[in-house]
């Protein structure tokens, strides 16, 4: 089972994160997500369980713990949705010209 924890210290490290979950069970995977640019902590996470059940009780005991003085959120984490191509999405507009021609055609100008 794949989990989700958010409100995580800044400074915590993926090992320590991993051993919070190791108490309730094997954990295949722990990871802290970064920043791309800066590569600071975003102060969430994801671990992999592979025993569902290990990973139930882990978010019931983890879930509002308290880590380094702030209140962890654990619960079990939403599939991704793929935002690449397809779909009905629409790209976002704006900028220059928006709305009509490059001569302002297309504006109302009689408010």
């Amino acid at each position: 089972m794949n989990i989700f924890c958010g409100s995580l210290p800044f400074r915590l490290q993926e090992s320590e994160l991993k051993e919070f979950f190791e108490e309730y069970g094997e954990v295949s995977a722990a990871r802290i997500i970064t920043d791309k640019f800066s590569g600071r902590s975003k102060g969430f996470g994801f671990i992999e369980m592979p025993d569902d059940e290990q990973a139930k009780k882990a978010i019931e005991e983890l879930d509002g713990a308290e880590v380094d003085g702030r209140t962890i959120v654990v619960n079990q984490a939403e599939e991704r949705k793929d935002t690449r191509g397809g779909g009905n999405q629409r790209g976002g507009g704006g900028g220059y010209g928006r709305g009509g021609d490059s001569r302002g055609q297309g504006r109302r100008s009689d408010y």
